[in-house]
């Protein structure tokens, strides 16, 4: 049975699962949103959409990411003493100037110990699983080719036992490179070996760059390289997770696309990487959300796009692929382009502001990018009082929802400080004026005198937990006694054991089932700022433990059981976990 407890590789123009027995279940090429061509995950007990290395008579694996890298590390154990390792990657370093992140996958299987035989199995599906390849092949290589693609393998392993899958000993090292369909002039052994070095290198120095905590420092290395596998270095893009369609509880049908870039979303990661000075991600990411912006020409934002900038998603259910554990159906493609999501103009002012304050930036705002951004926050002037779909994207119904003025507000209080900034004083009151009126307007209508808190809607009486977030961008003080309240609220409505649901009413698919894992980490946050820091503390090595082997997350969770559920690996689960470990680490000055 298919489950969660995958680990990533992929090096920022493509990504790959792989499972426990180091079988590649998930990948899409030539980029994140492209045609699944290993979808097993997605079609189950199906023959097709994998790539498998076998040990005959296997006995037992051990699994592991190399230290500080995005290189998985699998020990096979066969019944009679053999022993091989895989090494699974994509390679990523600087080359000739620029950074080399082929469409490639590299598997390296060396002999450890005894007399082991594999069996290699590499069988590609196309077609959002509906088609299988056409093959061809020569003396070192196979051909995939596809309607829209081809790859090529190149290998030193007998062509023959590839394609017939026949079991053969491994005597010294194999090496399997997947990628263009391009001839590779040098010894296949040697690419690999050497791509295998220099991507060590890369994430090694990457890593050593980092600002972490003192405390959980191997969670948040973790965390950073996970969701820094999830940005598009090509265009700046910040997907969601690589996956599409794995339900967010059993059979609830809750199953949506998430390889494309929700503009709150990529906001939350590029700060989180910024706190720990991983600054280039920030970069590329703002100039993908300066270039969506132009598009918009002044007209409203979408709040997700593609991970080219195109606004169309449209969705369609894929008949081929059967479903998680067989749970359809599955879709491509994500109607919540359509929607009204009024935060996203706080999203993307929010994130813009860096580039006009942080000085270790090699690009600085300017006037010229600041009335670009003048134009969104227009947008959020006129639309912080009106009916949207949330930033949970409620489907089946519209109203004003407090988060999303707050974020309104957020776009007025940031244009304004950039302007102040830029020494553009006339332009500071005016934004000024605009974020207090907003701000004077939520207060009246999204505090409520029955319930003694901030509610989710304007004139509403229930909880959401994007209530947290309150004090965290700056709408509120954290010494502000509606700040405490509204999280006795929030605890009074959502808590579920040790977990907090990101809203508990009935929507347009039932009742909430399982818990969206960031909603507990903006709770433990906030606990943080009340004081309350033992509880947050506790609750925060709580969640840790709710992480896979390899220190992954997916976007719910079951109270119950502790099962993982929603699209994998979700990059706002990880920004969650980075930004409390941030928060509740004592600092390095204290640790000695």
């Amino acid at each position: 049975m298919n489950t969660l407890d995958l680990a990533l590789i992929g090096n920022c123009s493509i990504g790959a699962l792989v499972d426990a027995q180091a079988r590649i279940v998930w990948g899409c090429f030539p980029r994140f949103d492209g045609d699944p061509i290993f979808c097993s995950l997605l079609k189950p007990n199906e023959e097709a959409g994998f790539f498998s290395i076998e040990l005959v008579d296997h006995e037992r694996v051990e699994q592991h990411y190399l230290e500080n890298t995005a290189i998985l590390v699998t020990r096979l154990h066969d019944h009679h003493g053999g022993v091989v390792e895989i090494n699974d990657f994509a390679p990523r370093f600087g080359q000739y100037g620029r950074m080399f992140r082929p469409t490639m996958l590299v598997r390296r299987i060396q002999r450890i110990t005894g007399n082991p035989r594999i069996i290699v199995r590499l069988r590609p599906a196309c077609d959002d699983g509906n088609g299988r390849p056409t093959i061809t092949w020569g003396s070192h290589h196979v051909r995939y080719a596809t309607p829209s693609q081809a790859l090529r393998l190149t290998t030193d392993v007998s062509i023959t036992a590839i394609l017939q899958e026949t079991p053969f000993f491994l005597e010294d090292t194999a090496t399997l490179l997947l990628g263009p369909d391009e001839t590779v002039h040098e010894s296949t052994a040697e690419v690999g070996r050497r791509f295998f070095e220099e991507t060590a290198l890369y994430w090694r120095e990457w890593v050593r760059f980092l600002g972490i905590p003192f405390e959980w420092q191997e969670a948040v290395i973790r965390a950073a390289i996970t969701i820094k596998l999830n940005a598009f270095d090509d265009t700046g893009a910040v997907i969601a997770a690589m996956t599409t369609s794995i339900p967010e509880a059993a059979g609830s049908a809750r199953n949506w696309d998430y390889r494309y870039c929700w503009l709150r979303d990529g906001y939350f990661v590029v700060n989180a990487l910024n706190r720990l000075s991983a600054t280039r991600t920030m970069e590329r990411y703002l100039s993908y959300i300066v270039n969506i912006a132009a598009d918009a020409a002044g007209g409203p934002l979408q709040p997700v796009y593609g991970i080219d900038g195109r606004a169309k998603l449209e969705e369609r259910i894929v008949p081929g692929l059967a479903g998680y554990r067989g749970m359809g159906p599955v879709r491509v493609g994500n109607e919540a382009y359509r929607q009204v999501q009024h935060d996203v103009y706080g999203s993307t002012i929010l994130a813009a502001t860096h580039i006009f304050f942080d000085n270790r930036l090699t690009r600085h705002g300017d006037k010229t990018l600041f009335q670009r951004l003048e134009a969104l926050g227009e947008q959020a002037v006129r639309c912080y009082d009106q009916p949207d779909a949330g930033l949970w994207e409620l489907r089946g119904s519209a109203r004003v929802h407090t988060f999303s003025a707050v974020m309104c507000w957020v776009a007025c209080d940031r244009l304004a400080r950039i302007a102040e900034r830029l020494g553009l004083a006339g332009r500071m009151v005016y934004w000024r004026s605009h974020a207090e009126h907003i701000h004077k307007t939520v207060i009246e209508r999204a505090w409520s005198e029955s319930r003694g808190a901030f509610v989710s809607t304007f004139d509403g009486d229930a909880m959401d937990a994007s209530l947290l977030l309150l004090t965290d961008v700056g709408f509120l003080d954290a010494a502000d006694p509606r700040f405490a309240a509204t999280v006795t609220a929030v605890e009074r409505d959502l808590k579920r054991g040790d977990f907090i649901f990101r809203y508990v009413e009935k929507d347009d698919f039932g009742t909430p089932e399982n818990a969206f894992i960031i909603c507990t980490f903006w709770y433990i946050n906030a606990l943080s700022t009340l004081g309350r820091r033992d509880e947050a503390r506790a609750l925060f090595e709580k969640l840790l433990a709710c992480r896979n082997r390899h220190g992954l997350l997916a976007e719910h969770i079951d109270t119950n059981s502790g099962e993982q559920w929603g699209n994998f690996v979700q990059t706002y689960s990880m920004v969650g976990l980075i930004n409390s470990a941030i928060r509740l680490s004592i600092r390095w000055d204290q640790a000695f």
